[in-house]
């Protein structure tokens, strides 16, 4: 089946426009969102497209041109008006990061597959089994940012928010029938409370992969290679990806490639890097390695508490009794019960299910539809 044809559909580049959409759809019941953003292209990330179908419209705001998105704010903050989605977690956050705007009553369609044990959840794969429209990507990982946008674009991101009011009426009925609605309405509420991650004054390292297992001097390279980077990312507007790989980054801490021609031997940066960058590089290094031992940084880690030797048996006994019930319910098992949850309730080992609602992270949808198995597994172990 060929791609689905470009929908019709209204682009709104003012704000009186803007305001008189956020009027005539104010009192819908349901809305159709998505957006696109520029993180592929730039330093600071920013939403560029924001895509909203219902009441038989389809609209494409553009935020670089009406840049004060409040009209919409009580829209999406409207307990009565569901706002659909696919994926939201960025969007949740982005929306939040660049406008302010909160959203309250959210269902996520792609979390509604994953609860129907879907597995490709994708809005392209999910719509394509659906309603068997192939939905064209070709312009997935192009720059929103650019004006102005080639028609082509925007017909493309037009396509998307069409689809998701059918599919969640669709969804919602399905996850009714098989008595998971509520599982996913707690998923989303919760969902819908992201917000962005902000790093403040805490070390860089902290949340890139791989520096926990670093000694403290490959440490303090490693933070002073992702300082360099961030700095040189802010100046050409580029995403830290584009300027220095994470990989290339370990590898020079690791190595701890205090020259070029260091650098060159570890093989992590390209012949042009090394000559555009590579003395500051080799700089940044020997800074970091001159660093008096007392003053290097340290890797926080959390004292693990004293837990009963029985623990790891009521592991494998949650996690037994969760692999048979998901494979049941023709789910993944993570999304029943993750490890982390498992290894709480493990040794929290409650006896009753007042006691399993204390478990940090534990959502009452879990307590309610597998409490009672839970204990009855606990009770079980010796």
């Amino acid at each position: 089946m060929n791609p689905v044809d470009a929908p019709s559909f209204q682009l709104i580049q003012t704000p009186a426009d803007l305001k008189a959409f956020a009027h005539r759809i104010c009192r819908e019941k349901m809305l159709g969102v998505d957006l696109e953003a520029d993180s592929m292209f730039h330093y600071r990330e920013k939403v560029c497209l924001l895509q909203m179908a219902g009441n038989g419209e389809n609209v494409v705001i553009d935020p670089l041109e009406v840049n004060d998105l409040s009209p919409l704010a009580p829209i999406f903050k409207n307990r009565k008006v569901c706002k659909v989605l696919h994926g939201s977690d960025y969007d949740v956050r982005s929306l939040y990061r660049d406008f302010s705007i909160e959203i309250d009553n959210l269902f996520d369609t792609q979390l509604a597959s994953m609860f129907l044990g879907e597995q490709e959840t994708s809005l392209g794969a999910v719509v394509n089994r659906r309603f068997g429209v192939v939905m064209d990507k070709r312009y997935q990982k192009k720059d929103w940012s650019q004006r102005p946008l080639p028609d082509g674009m925007i017909e493309y991101a037009a396509s998307d928010a069409v689809h998701l009011i059918p599919l969640a009426r669709m969804l919602m009925e399905e996850l009714e029938a098989k008595n998971r609605l509520e599982w996913v309405e707690e998923e989303c509420r919760l969902l819908s409370g992201v917000r962005p991650v902000e790093n403040g004054e805490e070390p860089l390292f902290l949340r890139f992969r791989g520096a926990g297992r670093l000694q403290r001097r490959n440490l303090a390279i490693l933070e002073g290679l992702l300082q360099y980077r961030r700095k040189l990312a802010m100046k050409k507007d580029r995403p830290l990806f584009k300027v220095f790989s994470n990989k290339s980054l370990l590898t020079i801490a690791n190595e701890m490639a205090d020259t070029p021609e260091a650098l060159d031997r570890a093989g992590c940066l390209s012949a042009k890097q090394i000559r555009i960058y590579g003395k500051t590089i080799a700089d940044v290094v020997k800074k970091a390695k001159a660093i008096p031992t007392k003053n290097l940084p340290v890797y926080p880690r959390k004292r693990r508490p004293k837990v009963s030797p029985r623990v790891p048996d009521r592991i494998k006994a949650i996690k037994t009794w969760r692999d048979r019930v998901a494979a049941e319910l023709e789910l993944d098992p993570a999304l029943l019960f993750n490890k982390a949850l498992m290894t709480a309730i493990a040794v929290k080992k409650p006896t009753g299910i007042g006691q399993l609602r204390e478990v940090e992270g534990l959502r009452n949808w879990q307590v309610k539809a597998f409490g009672k198995e839970i204990i009855q597994v606990l009770a079980e172990v010796p």
